[in-house]
């Protein structure tokens, strides 16, 4: 019995790891500084296989490129006697300060909603919002809203079509960084894909950090705050004098 299943075994084999994936990025590490307006990254990479390229449905690329997740409180005002206030709010367990797919087509027909589940891929599955329909009615709004906001904002982007596949085999994209950065640890993850399913993976990850007078400012500020609050009254003295003096000069 063994001596027949075994080469059905074998034969399973390349199946299981038929394509895998060999990518690198235009550079792993950001530098926050005074003057920064942002970073483009060019994420690039190919397919390797151990066989001929598998006949039937042709080769899908997403991209994500994940910014650190930090849990969010969401608002809404209404207006109660003529005044605007906070009337309901919703705790967000965890999301993306920054978040970025990039596909070689459109989502809904290269990705199923099951391996959209399993590997958080969309924006929507990246965000954890687990027990918030107790906290408020209509709980999903105040979510939409915060993903309308934060594309306003140019941190959460869909990028459909923007991933080139060249011979089913390379691949590239470039993906801009907003100088609105979050400092940390920024994942990006590469999925080849086949009839909606995702195939192979892999993750590398790009250092965000602040650095000369901004790491400088930071550090103080959440080191030594005394001595940070003590220097800005320092320094907004001398800004306010120096207007001052300027303004006599004028007249």
């Amino acid at each position: 019995m063994i001596r027949w299943l075994l080469p059905l075994f074998l034969l399973a084999l390349p199946a299981l790891a038929e394509e895998s994936i060999v990518s690198g990025l235009s550079q792993n590490r950001v530098s926050i500084t005074a003057d920064f307006d942002g970073s483009e990254i060019l994420i690039y990479g190919a397919v390797k296989r151990e066989a001929p390229v598998p006949k039937g449905s042709p080769l899908q690329v997403i991209i994500t490129v994940e910014g650190p997740s930090t849990p969010v409180i969401v608002r809404r005002k209404d207006r109660v006697v003529g005044i605007w206030v906070n009337n309901a709010e919703v705790r967000v367990d965890s999301a993306p300060s920054f978040y970025a797919v990039a596909t070689t087509g459109p989502l809904s027909d290269i990705l199923s909603d099951t391996d959209n589940l399993r590997h958080r891929i969309t924006i929507e599955r990246a965000i954890r919002a687990v027990g918030i329909t107790g906290e408020a009615d209509q709980a999903d709004a105040f979510v939409q809203a915060m993903l309308r906001v934060r594309s306003n904002e140019d941190r959460y982007r869909v990028l459909e079509g923007a991933v080139q596949l060249t011979d089913d085999t390379l691949f590239r994209t470039d993906v801009v960084l907003p100088s609105n950065l979050t400092e940390g640890e920024y994942t990006v993850r590469l999925f080849l894909l086949r009839d909606g399913r995702v195939v192979a993976t892999q993750e590398r990850a790009i250092r965000v950090r602040k650095e000369g007078l901004e790491r400088f400012i930071f550090t103080m500020a959440h080191e030594q705050p005394l001595l940070y609050g003590l220097l800005s009254l320092v320094l907004a003295g001398i800004a306010g004098w120096a207007a001052s003096a300027a303004f006599r000069l004028i007249r």
